[in-house]
């Protein structure tokens, strides 16, 4: 059981299991990470939730890749870098496009089933890309096809060991060195060690800080927040994605209508029926999403509405075949997208920043790798190209086996364990929808420095109690974690004078590189 009041003890009192390569987290970066390091080392694979519970399960659009004769790294890699707005890492995008095509290839030899054109893999195109490169699965089931696929791999994998809903409390580390882990056993309700030559970061984004996001209620940025204690760099955590059409309608879940619709033919409309994505930007609805994000927004303000709508209607013969869970899921809140537009307005999505990563997805920490939305690669810069997530889980997850795999021995070192928590009851479920609202409102799509400093105050003094107070369940750990992650984002949003990418400040509206052609990192 949970020691009461404090937590403040030597670890090797506490169990203890063994492993080589210890990977946390179960989406596509987890999977591919321990499929990687199990041929060279035993693998322990923990999870907060089950193995089919991930992000990565719920992505909709597909794999970006060049994969085809009229396309070219070249293109691939301009796109990415231009989507960025000028933070990119060459050397890391040009590792993205030029090994994608060997994950896809992996994939499909693990019986991975793409969508066709005949023989030949049928490719869609979205915002940003100068080309159709995008593979997808099930029409718009890619990240559930890739999870299926890799997972299968994982359970006929016998030097993986699998540890479902096992919450990730803190790492352990002496000095610099990470020595693996301590998890709460949600079945056993118990604390366990997991000691490991090399730890694994998989564990996600951070969607859930915001009352308006597509991401699944386990997106709460555990292996962030656990890296930042830790000692780890984090950085670029300003740069935060809104997908621009997500399904509004009273009663229902913020379901992301992907940016292939749009690829395919579909528009954005205002009340009037009228198109507008043309006077924003020259490729009008497929414009980079921090583009059309903005231009939603602004149709929003000027003409006093609370959505726009995404007109389908123009794809009606194809619709229903190609975007099958689109189809079904508008349809059941009684909206025939062949028919009628669809009500849309932006929600968060995905977070560019992250825990500091090289080439070989090592972190600042001796020990420590990480891949997947928890790592700052460098290759989305301030704003990520669509379909380049799912590849970067795939390249970077399957370099952060490898290179985790060839890390030294395990360290039998003795940790004493001390992050302290008092007997102050905290309403922990109050607090967090508090949160959601404060960074929905005051660090959201558009951002002034008034906003920021009401928000950094108000979030230090939510830390000054309920960081310390005493936690009765995961959940509790969760929101902490969650206002770890809050404060080192509205401080990056404040002190980032400038428009880039998906920050965008109202009182400093044009890009700055004189001055913000850099990274901004956060450690403790």
């Amino acid at each position: 059981m949970i020691p009461a009041g404090l937590l403040d003890f030597d670890t090797l009192s506490l169990p203890e299991e063994e492993t080589g390569v210890l990977v946390i987290g179960g989406g596509v970066a987890g999977l591919s990470a321990a499929l990687s390091a199990a041929g060279r080392r035993g693998v322990t694979l923990a999870m907060k939730s089950g193995l089919l519970d991930s992000a990565s399960e719920t992505a909709q659009g597909g794999v970006a890749a060049v994969l085809s004769s009229s396309d070219s790294f070249e293109n691939h890699l301009k796109d990415t870098i231009a989507a960025g707005a000028g933070l990119v890492s060459e050397a890391a995008a040009r590792l993205l496009v030029e090994e994608g095509p060997e994950c896809i290839a992996e994939l499909l030899e693990f019986g991975a089933s793409f969508n066709r054109k005949g023989r030949e893999l049928a490719f869609a195109r979205e915002g940003g890309h100068s080309a159709a490169r995008i593979i997808y699965a099930a029409g718009d089931r890619s990240g559930a096809e890739l999870v299926r696929t890799l997972s299968s791999r994982v359970l006929q994998t016998r030097e993986i060991e699998i540890r479902e809903r096992y919450f990730l409390i803190d790492l352990l580390a002496s000095g610099h060195n990470v020595v693996g882990g301590l998890f709460y056993e949600r079945e056993k309700r118990a604390l366990l060690v997991i000691r490991a030559a090399s730890t694994i970061l998989a564990t996600g984004g951070i969607g859930q800080l915001y009352q308006e996001t597509t991401n699944p209620s386990i997106s709460t940025g555990d292996g962030m927040a656990a890296a930042y204690r830790a000692g780890a760099v984090l950085t670029d955590l300003e740069f935060i994605q809104f997908h621009p059409t997500v399904l509004y309608i009273a009663g229902a879940p913020r379901f992301l209508i992907s940016e292939a619709v749009r690829g395919e033919g579909a528009y954005l409309i205002n009340d009037r029926q009228e198109r507008f994505m043309p006077h924003y930007h020259p490729a009008a609805d497929l414009a980079p999403r921090d583009v059309v994000t903005r231009a939603i927004l602004d149709q929003m303000r000027r003409r006093g509405i609370g959505n726009v709508y995404l007109d389908c209607r123009p794809v009606a013969s194809i619709f229903r075949k190609r975007f099958p869970t689109i189809y079904n899921t508008v349809c059941r809140f009684r909206i025939d997208p062949t028919l009628e537009p669809i009500p849309v307005r932006p929600a968060v999505h995905y977070h560019m920043g992250g825990v500091k990563s090289d080439l070989e997805a090592r972190t600042t920490l001796n020990n420590l790798f990480v891949c997947g939305e928890t790592a700052a690669t460098g290759v989305h810069g301030a704003n990520r190209l669509a379909s380049n997530s799912l590849l970067e889980c795939l390249v970077f997850g399957r370099r952060a086996g490898r290179f985790a795999a060839e890390n030294g021995e395990r360290s039998r070192v003795r940790v004493r364990y001390s992050r302290r928590w008092n007997d102050f009851q905290v309403d922990f479920n109050d607090l967090r929808r508090s949160l959601n609202t404060l960074m929905w409102r005051q660090v959201g799509l558009e951002r002034n420095g008034f906003d920021l400093e009401l928000a950094l105050e108000k979030i230090n003094n939510w830390q000054s109690y309920a960081l310390t107070s005493r936690v009765a369940d995961p959940s509790g750990w969760e929101i902490q974690n969650m206002l770890w992650l809050a404060g080192l984002i509205t401080r990056g949003a404040l002190e980032r004078t400038e428009s880039r990418g998906a920050h965008f400040r109202t009182d400093f509206p044009e890009r700055d590189d004189a001055r913000w052609l850099r990274h901004l990192e956060r450690r403790i």
